[in-house]
């Protein structure tokens, strides 16, 4: 792809190339050597930190491409087993179409409880995966021919499940157990389990209690350096005919504690507001942020909507401390105005489980900066 096709060169929310992806080397060096190595991983760290991203630039190596199958699926948004193996199904599908009709074919002759959704379109010939949520009639057995497929595939798969915490949560209380015991089966498929919800995926795979128990390397994903996270903004502003001063990209990695998926948000706005042959100052970084922040005013409008009073009280009072921490002291509730202890605690519950706030030791945070900032002005 040219690169300058990209007009923004600032990507967000997908990986397009290494040329847009930034650093990581060290982590696509030992995530590849777990693969190679035969071992399954455990991907650990808060939402929108590049796990995603990471993945996706080690599925695109080259010399790890020629050698493996690769699929990924995020299960954030399901709640059953038979949603896991739809979108499972549909993920391999769709890897496959691009090969041709052959290994379309082959998907449906070894998966055979979804052959009715092999159609062919009547104008093109080419192949469809016609299926529905609700022709996944029998969950498990379709999921045994899932890894029968794969484990007949010529060369080694890897399959990486993104948000890997979801399972828990699933109506069926065996998927974990179940899970186990295929991929144990496997040795043919190895297994990147990617989490965000660092104390449940943590408990999955170090508790001696639990299925997955020492079943995967784990691995965490800290913030990519500033000064390499420097180097990458100037070289992109640079290519572009455009510049911009080192102390505004430290000050986006500060605003944002190095989270990428919002540095390279107000990146690509910040690019965005800069002419070419112009230098891009700090006097921009307010008009940016506010710029990003009214794109989403009705989306932050619509989630207060859906929370009751007291919880709309705490969130606000978490955004305007910045990162809360004895959220049920005297002190705490009174320089907020907020009602007992037992209601604060209640809203607390509901703002985690709704992935509003996230809590990293003893201090809560809004998860979304941009969000926070928005509460912490009256919204």
């Amino acid at each position: 792809m040219d690169r300058y096709a990209i007009p923004n060169p600032f990507v967000v929310g997908r990986y397009i190339s290494p040329h847009y992806f930034c650093d990581r080397q060290k982590e696509t060096n030992f995530l590849m050597k777990q693969i190679d190595n035969g071992r399954n991983v455990a991907l650990i760290s808060p939402r929108r930190m590049g796990k995603t991203g990471l993945i996706n630039h080690c599925f695109q190596q080259h010399s790890f491409a020629e050698r493996y199958h690769t699929f990924f699926v995020d299960i954030y948004a399901t709640t059953s087993l038979a949603e896991l193996v739809y979108l499972l199904g549909k993920a391999i599908y769709e890897e496959l179409k691009p090969k041709g009709r052959q290994w379309t074919e082959r998907f449906f002759q070894v998966i055979g409880s979804l052959r009715m959704g092999f159609k062919l379109d009547a104008m093109t010939g080419e192949p469809s995966f016609d299926i529905g949520l609700g022709d996944i009639q029998t969950p498990q057995t379709t999921l045994d021919e899932i890894f029968e497929y794969l484990e007949s595939a010529e060369r080694p798969c890897v399959v990486a499940i993104d948000e890997f915490q979801q399972i828990g949560n699933y109506e069926e209380k065996n998927v974990e157990a179940l899970l186990r015991t295929k991929i144990q089966q496997c040795h043919n498929t190895l297994f990147v389990f990617a989490g965000s919800e660092r104390h449940v995926m943590n408990n999955m795979f170090n508790s001696s209690s639990k299925p997955f128990y020492q079943s995967a390397i784990s691995m965490g994903l800290a913030p990519i350096p500033l000064e390499a996270y420097t180097d990458f903004c100037q070289s992109l502003f640079e290519e572009r005919g455009k510049q911009i001063e080192k102390d505004v990209v430290a000050h986006v990695y500060a605003q944002f504690e190095g989270c990428t998926w919002f540095m390279q948000m107000l990146m690509n706005e910040l690019f965005a507001l800069t002419a070419p042959n112009e230098v891009c100052s700090t006097t921009v970084f307010p008009i940016a942020a506010n710029n990003v922040i009214t794109t989403q005013e009705e989306t932050y409008k619509y989630l207060l909507s859906n929370l009751a009073p007291k919880q709309k009280m705490v969130l606000q009072a978490i955004a305007r401390e910045g990162k809360a921490r004895n959220v049920t002291s005297a002190a705490f509730m009174r320089k907020y105005n907020l009602p007992s202890a037992s209601s604060v605690q209640a809203a607390i519950k509901g703002l985690l489980k709704n992935d509003i706030i996230t809590q990293e030791d003893d201090a809560y945070q809004v998860y979304d900066y941009f969000f926070s900032t928005w509460l912490a002005k009256d919204y």
